[in-house]
């Protein structure tokens, strides 16, 4: 039996807005075309759906929801198409338009942070409420990226006097001392992606002059001990290679006005064989308590590289094959 095939048009204002949606070589459309198993075909300023009715519907509801992020955004990235995609198939197409509406900051080449997925929305929001929040999840889901651009924007707002960004740096095994160079040297290996952040949001020349001043610090996590941290936005990146003495000790160094975000993936723990894990160990000493919360992204958070999403369900399914054994 054959399919019944129907027809449905999309007019759009803007002809530099079909090219953006079309994408180079028409890739986007592609990519469309095959999620939907329809066909897609663009002339005089309308675009043409062709397909099973059902389809064709679904179809128009993402190009409508695409076309909204960019006139919003002025382009539109394979990422967001893809997610759109999920988001349309689940039903949940509205939320999209949540999502552009959320601007954490603005980078000093004029790029918007906004959080791009629903995760990371629950994860900003939960940042704005809460003095200290736990972003859990895999690589790529933005859960430092974001972190900075909050501790940016709060410490611009004047809500924070300072950002303080610290890592453990289990390689060295927190010692650090038998590694040639001073301090900055030693400690520079481990902390280069909390630096390559800051330097991309603040740009060269505000990024030294808060960092000459004082007003950014960058150190491993050994070196918060005995302090007490008043006024300051504080990152604790890759806590899962925390252990749950390192944990307590970071969290009781919060002071008066300052916000804490620990951020981690506890399936890339790269702890010595016999020490625990203080992030693992935190989520089931610090729940319900008010002013703390724990998010938890997903694969579906995932904003790298498409594949990406597909090496951590491939590294999930195989873990799941292990223990049954």
């Amino acid at each position: 039996m054959e399919r019944e095939t129907q027809e449905r048009r999309v007019s759009i204002n803007k002809n530099d807005y079909i090219q953006e949606l079309f994408g180079n070589f028409d890739e986007n459309i592609k990519l469309i075309e095959r999620e939907f198993d329809v066909d897609i075909v663009s002339r005089e300023g309308k675009i043409r759906i062709l397909g099973e009715e059902h389809r064709i519907i679904l179809t128009e509801k993402l190009i409508n929801s695409l076309l909204e992020i960019i006139e919003k955004q002025g382009n539109i990235t394979k990422q967001e198409i893809i997610y759109a995609i999920q988001l349309v198939l689940e039903g949940q197409e509205e939320t999209l338009k949540e999502l552009l509406d959320q601007t954490v900051c603005i980078t000093a080449a004029g790029k918007s942070i906004k959080p791009k997925t629903v995760g990371q929305k629950i994860y900003i929001n939960s940042i704005r409420e809460n003095d200290i929040v736990f972003g859990i999840g895999p690589a790529g889901t933005g859960k430092t990226y974001l972190a900075m651009a909050m501790a940016v924007a709060a410490f611009k707002n004047k809500e924070v006097n300072r950002i303080i960004l610290t890592r453990p740096a289990v390689e060295a095994g927190e010692s650090l001392g038998f590694l040639p160079g001073d301090l900055q040297e030693k400690v520079d290996p481990y902390l280069r992606p909390l630096y390559d952040a800051l330097y991309d949001i603040l740009g060269p020349e505000v990024y030294a002059k808060y960092m000459e001043r004082g007003l950014i610090e960058v150190a491993p996590l050994a070196y918060m001990r005995g302090r007490t941290l008043d006024a300051s936005f504080v990152i604790l990146d890759e806590a899962q290679n925390t252990t749950n003495e390192q944990m307590k000790m970071f969290l009781t160094r919060l002071g008066f006005g300052s916000k804490a975000i620990i951020t981690g993936d506890i399936t890339q723990i790269d702890l010595p064989r016999g020490k625990n894990s203080g992030l693992k160990q935190v989520t089931n000493v610090l729940n319900n308590i008010k002013g703390i919360d724990f998010v938890y992204l997903t694969k579906k958070d995932v904003v790298r590289h498409q594949l990406v999403q597909r090496i951590i369900e491939a590294y999930e399914k195989y873990d799941i094959n292990e223990d049954t054994k």
